[in-house]
């Protein structure tokens, strides 16, 4: 029975001796109320050292004492000397953490509940402006640009914000915020200045570059046609290189158009209008189908009437690629069948094809630019390997994403998927 063992033990012999001296004296009763009494009294006196040792921490060595008092004193000395360990060793790794976080080169706050402040990096504190003062202060009144409060208080943070730092404007901040714990964030800016300049350079290069070789192609377009026009047709090697020079030539102007619109479509404020979709799939339509001259081969349903608020230049570009792609790409005698509809949440145009289909490993990188997927094909399939990077960056511009569900030899089907917050009357 351990230390509880003697205890009873201890009484046990204290309720005999009464019990005999009582017996020879008479006394047992009044024996027996001054024996409660002692037990009570030493129990108080035990349970009030207990307290004041207590009360200054449990830190010191305790009180000498006897039986079950120094078992307690003991296990509760071990539990207060073991959270004291504990206690130093989550310290001194907090302290490591912080020394680690203060020698990232991106900003890191960490926000409370409330939005506030309750600890933040040397690298936050260069590029926020904070100082050691701001903890406890909500981040909004000391970030104060739009986007990035509406970014805070929207509580989706799957995305990112680019905003400027609010120290120096020539610095170019991403921020992203982590949720973790309850109800806490970490909040984490990078500096893109170098990335965005980078950006910048490549942009103006293209956009530049196009522009040249636009005079060039006109001057070299308009050559060819002349000599065109000069050849008698006697040497089929001088009419051949005509057409092939034409063909190249085309091809070039085609792709030159093509880097100009993903230049305007990165870089041009968007001018939204209302949008009548369903009227603008009927014309794409009957273009398609005036292009196919031996036989239609489109199929449109148009299951709802909703408009979209968008630039509708743009959208018919975005749909004619994939149209364009959906046809060069299956069987001439096949059916390509063009679904507008609503759901719950969004309207989309689901555009699916018989065709060829494309692998897995191809369906993430067909939206890059110039990406073309190895498949050996009966005849090359002329393109310039951007219509679909232009339907993504339009599809971005109007809030909407691309889904493609593929299967190799059976065909596919891209959709586009526009939020209900689009609709317009």
């Amino acid at each position: 029975m351990g230390i509880w063992g003697k205890e009873i033990k201890t009484i046990l012999l204290f309720l005999l001796m009464i019990s005999v001296i009582g017996g020879f004296t008479g006394l047992f009763w009044p024996l027996m109320f001054l024996l409660l009494v002692s037990i009570i009294a030493r129990q108080v006196i035990q349970i009030s050292r207990f307290e004041a040792w207590i009360s200054r921490g449990g830190s010191k060595k305790y009180p000498s004492s006897v039986g079950i008092w120094e078992d307690l004193y003991y296990h509760v000395y071990r539990i207060k000397k073991n959270e004291r360990r504990r206690k130093k060793k989550l310290g001194q790794m907090i302290d490591q953490f912080r020394q680690s976080t203060e020698a990232l080169p991106d900003a890191a706050v960490v926000l409370g509940i409330n939005n506030e402040i309750d600890w933040s990096n040397k690298a936050a504190r260069k590029v926020f402006g904070l100082q050691a003062s701001d903890k406890g202060q909500r981040i909004p009144n000391l970030i104060r640009y739009p986007e990035f409060i509406r970014y805070l208080n929207a509580n989706n943070y799957q995305t990112s914000v680019i905003i400027p730092s609010p120290v120096d404007h020539s610095v170019t901040l991403e921020v992203r915020i982590v949720p973790y714990g309850a109800g806490l964030r970490l909040l984490l800016a990078q500096d893109i200045s170098q990335l965005k300049k980078l950006e910048r350079t490549r942009k103006d290069f293209v956009a530049n570059v196009s522009h040249e070789l636009r005079t060039p192609l006109t001057v070299l377009k308009g050559y060819l046609e002349t000599l065109q026009d000069l050849d008698d047709g006697k040497s089929l090697l001088l009419t051949n290189s005509f057409l092939q020079m034409q063909g190249q030539t085309e091809r070039m102007q085609h792709l030159v158009d093509d880097l100009l619109l993903l230049t305007r479509l990165e870089t041009q404020q968007k001018k939204l209008h209302c949008v009548d979709v369903p009227a603008l799939l009927s014309q794409i339509c009957k273009e398609g189908d005036d292009l196919e001259s031996i036989t239609r081969r489109i199929e449109l349903t148009l299951e709802t009437s909703a408009h979209i608020m968008g630039e509708e230049q743009e959208l018919r570009s975005a749909f004619t690629n994939i149209l364009g792609n959906a046809l060069k790409y299956s069987p001439i005698d096949s059916i390509v069948k063009l679904h507008w509809y609503q759901e719950a949440n969004c309207v989309v145009l689901a555009i699916t094809d018989k065709g060829e289909g494309i692998a897995k490993t191809d369906i993430s990188r067909v939206t890059e630019r110039f990406y073309r997927s190895e498949v050996k094909r009966a005849k090359k399939v002329n393109g310039t390997g951007l219509g679909l990077a232009i339907v993504k960056h339009v599809l971005m511009r109007h809030d909407a994403h691309l889904k493609i569900k593929s299967e190799l030899g059976k065909g596919s089907c891209f959709s586009c998927h526009f939020p209900a917050s689009r609709i317009c009357d």
